[in-house]
């Protein structure tokens, strides 16, 4: 498997529309898309984004910890955010927040050509050295740890952190699944019958062509191919 980039993390939620006006308003971000069932945002359609899909709450964090956005300049980005909310920096170059239905995000300062790229999402896990050798089976590259010393993958440049802890099995998890931007879609399904790994679904979308798969500790695990066609700005 060779997915090339993170291309987004997809949210279950009960209330689109504060998350998505927060991160346009506060996070650089723009609406891309907006359907009956989802709204997808980002600064840029072809990097990193957050798809929003609507469901039945309350939502239960499940295995989301947070999401890392890359900024270039953390101090400014910080100045966006509103004076009243309340945000953590564990470390240097990093900055934490929480936002609606137990959405915890996170500012990491690096080096992007776009700002509010992801640069990781991080995951509880029960073993978290295990379930990172388990997603390297899943096309993710094994990564040293980084500022968090948490076990860590990598896809493009950006990061899947699993931190100890219980994911539980929700019946309303916060977490829809993670996404990989792939060349081929249907190479991915060949490849995941031949390890033995499980579909979930695929899905023939207007832009798009997918193949859901079952990752480690039942997190969802899409790779999905951009189509000739694709419009989205």
């Amino acid at each position: 498997m060779r997915p090339r980039t993170l291309d987004h993390v997809a949210l279950w939620v009960a209330e689109r529309d504060p998350i998505a006006d927060f991160v346009t308003a506060h996070l650089g971000m723009h609406v891309i898309e907006r359907t009956d069932k989802f709204t997808l945002v980002g600064s840029d359609a072809r990097r990193g984004k957050l798809t929003l899909f609507e469901a039945e709450g309350p939502r239960e964090r499940g295995a989301l910890k947070h999401i890392g956005l890359r900024v270039s300049d953390l101090r400014a980005a910080i100045a966006e955010l509103p004076e009243n909310l309340a945000v953590e920096q564990p470390r240097e170059g990093e900055a934490y927040f929480d936002l609606y239905e137990g959405l915890r995000l996170g500012l990491v300062e690096g080096q992007t050509d776009v700002d509010y790229d992801l640069d990781h999402a991080a995951l509880f896990s029960r073993d978290p050295t295990a379930t990172a050798r388990a997603y390297e089976r899943l096309g993710f590259r094994y990564s040293p740890p980084g500022p968090s010393e948490q076990p860590r993958v990598e896809v493009g440049g950006a990061f899947v952190e699993l931190h100890e802890g219980d994911p539980g099995e929700p019946e309303r998890p916060l977490l829809n699944h993670l996404a990989v931007l792939v060349d081929s879609a249907e190479d991915h399904i060949s490849e995941a019958e031949e390890l033995g790994v499980e579909i979930d679904d695929v899905v023939d979308a207007p832009n798009t062509y997918a193949v859901f798969l079952w990752g480690p500790e039942r997190v969802r695990v899409e790779y999905v191919e951009h189509k000739a066609s694709f419009s989205l700005t």
